[in-house]
């Protein structure tokens, strides 16, 4: 796929992964990895094959960091050309590592209930994949409040943000019903115009309260080196300066995670990217400095994710103290009228598709059920000319699929557009992962025809991987022109 080159900034996007995103422990494999965004531009950081890998539950660098440095130099300058003049003039909110708001009082009652059950969901990226501040969390919870029974749901894939969760959040999350849902976007969001994080934000807490009223949401906040600056002022970034006003709206408590991290950075005592000293060697270099994370963006589990723990843990008398009445939450009126509540994924099985289309069960299909617990409908197209069709009354559309080494391209016509040829693969795919294939934005509120299409050409894959030094290890692995929709993302509702 043809991607507009893009950057690293103060003001961070995330169609590609920061770095390689961790597995989230739900068994999803490579898959999370990268993922495809719906509408913004790519993170400028390194794909995971060409500069990173994943060897068990770890990452391991496999490329060159001068060259992945010099790609972040040119991104950062093209990624700022694509900032409007009133994104950058976006109020930034004071930096605080607590706003209780009205807290959290329904979690709270439950969680010294004895005997009760409580379930913590976890919306994020690849930070809170990590094996770091969502179970370290999760085992504060059941340490502080010994008495009742504390389970996860852990909804985090890494390389997305709010513009995917916002589409996930009813499967992902909120059919497992839990107590409290925390919701980690600041750091994939970076780069997001506020309007859109105002309309993904919303959309969230708007379906969750919807669906599950007596729900607690929290926002929580983490940092990377370059999101750093203006927590170095006293400011929060642009992306979590957005979200606090969606969550000033709702009365929703918010947690910076990194003030400290911020703290020691302006007092010249952290090393935002190192390997955690091991020998003495080790130890002398780094000297007093602590060592936040690899790679300044995904913290160590030792250190950088202790920070992040710490700020919880010091947040919750504080907002406990602020949370009164207990009760289902009520939907006041719209921060903005055009919010996400409506958001949702349908399987992709309500489409119309072509006999050459066949489902891979999850039962009896290896491949269907490496991804089953994303896609509940994932299916396989490969003849040229099969073709996926249905219609639409909304704003927005996108496909949830999977792209990989044997995928090819598809031609896109949505009502009396023109056809758009679209590619189903691009410089990372020496494997297989979740992407979305955007079909409109902004669309008028009226019903649209969608027809999808299978290219009978292959996309010139040997150059597309070699951008970024990517090789064909078999080329027959790369020999295919396969399509793997397993869901329709839409702002609306299918229509027959």
């Amino acid at each position: 796929m043809k991607t507009t080159p893009q950057t690293p900034s103060t003001f961070r996007t995330r169609r590609t992964p920061p770095s390689p995103p961790w597995n989230g422990g739900e068994g999803r494999g490579e898959e999370v990895r990268n993922i495809v965004s719906l509408s913004r531009l790519p993170s400028p950081h390194p794909s995971p094959r060409s500069c990173l890998a994943r060897r068990g539950g770890s990452r391991v660098a496999v490329g060159k960091p001068k060259c992945a440095a010099a790609l972040q130099f040119l991104f950062l300058a093209l990624a700022w050309s694509t900032i409007t003049a009133s994104a950058q003039d976006f109020p930034l909110a004071p930096a605080q590592e607590c706003r209780p708001r009205n807290g959290l009082p329904n979690f709270f009652a439950k969680a010294t209930t004895a005997g009760a059950e409580v379930k913590v969901g976890y919306l994020g990226g690849s930070i809170t994949a990590q094996p770091g501040w969502r179970p370290k969390t999760l085992a504060h919870f059941q340490k502080t409040f010994p008495t009742a029974k504390f389970s996860e749901i852990n909804a985090a894939i890494g390389g997305t943000g709010s513009d995917l969760g916002v589409f996930r959040l009813q499967q992902d999350v909120l059919d497992a019903k839990p107590d409290l849902l925390f919701v980690e976007f600041a750091v994939n969001d970076g780069l997001a115009a506020p309007e859109q994080i105002f309309r993904c934000m919303e959309g969230i807490v708007r379906q969750t309260w919807r669906a599950l009223p007596q729900c607690d949401i929290a926002f929580v906040y983490t940092i990377t080196e370059q999101l750093a600056p203006p927590m170095l002022e006293g400011k929060f970034p642009r992306a979590a300066s957005a979200m606090e006003k969606v969550a000033d709206h709702y009365g929703i408590p918010t947690i910076h995670m990194a003030m400290e991290v911020a703290r020691l950075a302006k007092a010249g005592k952290l090393e935002w990217k190192a390997p955690l000293p091991k020998t003495p060697e080790d130890k002398a270099k780094v000297g007093d400095k602590f060592v936040f994370a690899p790679d300044s963006v995904h913290p160590h589990a030792e250190t950088g994710h202790e920070l992040y723990l710490q700020a919880v843990a010091r947040s919750l008398p504080v907002i406990k103290e602020a949370s009164k009445a207990t009760g289902p939450h009520k939907l006041s009126a719209p921060f903005i009228a055009t919010n996400y509540e409506h958001a949702k994924l349908v399987p992709i099985s309500a489409a119309t598709l072509s006999k050459d289309f066949v489902l891979l069960d999850a039962k009896t299909d290896a491949f269907g059920k490496r991804w089953a617990n994303r896609m509940t409908a994932l299916h396989k197209g490969s003849q040229p000319g099969a073709t996926l069709t249905f219609k639409f009354k909304g704003t927005r559309a996108a496909i949830y699929d999977i792209i990989g080494p044997d995928c090819g391209q598809v031609i896109v016509t949505v009502d009396d557009q023109p056809p758009r040829t679209v590619a189903r693969f691009d410089s990372y795919c020496t494997y297989h992962r979740l992407a979305t294939l955007s079909l409109g934005t902004e669309l008028p509120d009226k019903v649209h025809t969608v027809k999808i299409e299978i290219h009978p050409q292959q996309p010139d894959k040997e150059k597309i991987l070699a951008t970024r030094n990517n090789k064909m290890d078999k080329p027959e692995r790369f020999d295919g022109t396969a399509f793997f929709p397993g869901a329709i993302l839409l702002v609306g509702e299918l229509v027959k």
